[in-house]
């Protein structure tokens, strides 16, 4: 996994993975899960941390988000959030976000001092000094100094938030503002202590299994590439298999569906006059609701994503089942968890997640000669920038539509995602359609990827060519449409057709 926490990730992999087992061989218990933070954290001395009793403390936090539970075990209310902070890993960032390096020459001119306006600057033997507890963070400082002596430091769980949700507590603790974030998880693998993490479905979905229950993988398209390019779709449909899934369906088919009826809804809508947002990426979903309120209400597409849509299409063909959505995303937690869609995923997994399930197992993804594919080629390019707009663009194309003249927006990244909703808010956009996507490049590019994105490119490229070129309407006619609705309302209402 491409990641600046790699032991961190580790650590989480290795709490899920003993969790895991213990459940299959049904020794999960209160008594087993502390014996497990014990074999992870043996003592007398520490591996990771200042000491052991930390260490376990972290665990105790760790194993309680791997069983699904909220982190905190001594909270009083509920956390709605499936991205939380373990607060006793949250304790070695600088709390200062300036700070005065060696290159402070203690100047005549005190130019630093002099540009503070709250008494945050004193100057001490050999440097100047900020009081934390003063300053305010303005930055003038930094820009008075002549020599720049003043560094700002950025803690790295706070850089990359797009919507600006990272706060801290009186001790320096991350803090996640419940009013801003959009749950893209970006701060996650950016922490190097590994102190954000997010709620796991791993023990449920094998409950699930043990009990005989129909269970469904839905894996997405952003998974060709991630494995290189000897690991296919058939590759991972098989390793899923081995362990007890039901099956497994790509969720680039639920690209079709909902270009289909995307584009149905784009082309009303541009009758109309009417601008228009992709409703694919849970994260830009959230950062319209919670920032861009009028625009969610006016703006943005009423047809489900693809995870939602094969969910209510196997709900409907296999009445009962379960399903497991399989991403690089965390924002699709929050969209099966918080959003409140009609039968949408039951659970959903990151990559990381899936492969450590598998080896909970020893079941290793490995090449495999069945071809599988139940995609078009504009469905399987939903993972990246660009593509589900294609593949709109497709289905109009396919309907006999005159798509001239149609300007898009393909805005991936958080700021590139703000830039366009503030151009559609204050109706200074120049295009008609928004494609929203916050993490970098698209999907390909989310939180959880497992390679860097040039060799996710070069190896998915190559599984992308083997595929065949069926166009989407013509693929959707081996699906019952008809069954189920495309619409974020109930199952019931089948109000949008894909003619």
């Amino acid at each position: 996994m491409v990641t600046n926490d790699k032991g961190a990730v580790e650590l989480k992999h290795s709490v899920i993975k003993g969790l895991a087992k213990l459940l299959w061989e049904d020794n999960l218990n209160e008594e087993t899960k502390e014996q497990l933070a014990m074999e992870i954290s043996p003592g007398p001395r520490p591996t990771w941390r200042c000491c052991v009793y930390k260490e376990r403390e972290i665990l105790k936090w760790r194993i309680r988000l791997s069983c699904g539970e909220d982190a905190n075990p001594y909270a009083t209310e509920p956390n709605p959030n499936p991205i939380q902070v373990i607060d006793p890993a949250c304790q070695e960032c600088p709390l200062a976000a300036y700070s005065v390096t060696d290159n402070c020459r203690l100047c005549l001119g005190k130019a630093c001092q002099n540009s503070c306006h709250f008494g945050a600057i004193t100057m001490g033997e050999t440097r100047a000094h900020i009081d934390p507890n003063k300053c305010k963070e303005c930055g003038m400082c930094a820009q008075a100094c002549p020599y720049g002596a003043i560094a700002h430091l950025v803690r790295p769980c706070r850089k990359p938030c797009p919507v600006n949700a990272i706060g801290y507590d009186e001790n320096g603790i991350c803090v996640i503002d419940e009013k801003k974030c959009i749950r893209c998880g970006q701060c996650i693998h950016s922490c190097p202590f590994g102190a954000i993490a997010s709620k796991i479905d791993v023990l449920d979905i094998i409950r699930d299994i043990k009990a005989g229950k129909e269970v469904y993988a839905m894996c997405a398209p952003a998974i060709e590439g991630q494995f290189g390019k000897d690991i296919t779709m058939g590759s991972v449909r098989a390793a899923l298999k081995k362990i007890g899934f039901t099956d497994m369906v790509e969720v680039g088919l639920g690209g079709d569906m909902t270009a289909a009826y995307e584009s149905a809804e784009w082309s009303e809508a541009r009758k109309e006059g009417k601008k228009m947002t992709t409703s694919c990426c849970p994260a830009f979903i959230n950062m319209l609701r919670k920032h861009f309120p009028q625009q969610f209400k006016e703006n943005m597409s009423d047809i489900v994503s693809p995870m939602c849509a094969i969910s209510r299409y196997l709900k409907v063909t296999h009445p009962g089942c379960k399903t497991v959505f399989i991403g690089p995303c965390i924002a699709k937690k929050s969209e099966a968890h918080e959003m409140g869609i009609k039968d949408n995923a039951d659970y959903v997994l990151t990559f990381g997640e899936m492969t450590t399930l598998l080896s909970s197992k020893d079941v290793e993804l490995e090449p495999v000669t069945d071809k599988y594919q139940e995609a078009s080629i504009w469905g399987k390019g939903f993972a990246a920038s660009g593509g589900v707009a294609n593949a709109v663009m497709e289905c109009m194309r396919e309907r006999g539509e005159d798509t001239t003249g149609i300007k898009l927006r393909a805005a991936a990244g958080g700021k590139a995602c703000q830039a366009a909703l503030t151009l559609l808010k204050v109706g200074k956009l120049p295009e008609d359609f928004i494609e929203g996507m916050v993490c970098d490049g698209g999907c390909v590019g989310g939180p959880s990827k497992h390679k860097t994105e040039l060799e996710i490119k070069q190896a998915r490229q190559t599984l992308l060519d083997e595929a065949d070129d069926r166009k989407v309407l013509k693929n959707l006619e081996n699906y019952p449409m008809d069954k189920f609705s495309m619409e974020r309302g109930p199952m019931a209402d089948c109000t949008v057709a894909a003619k």
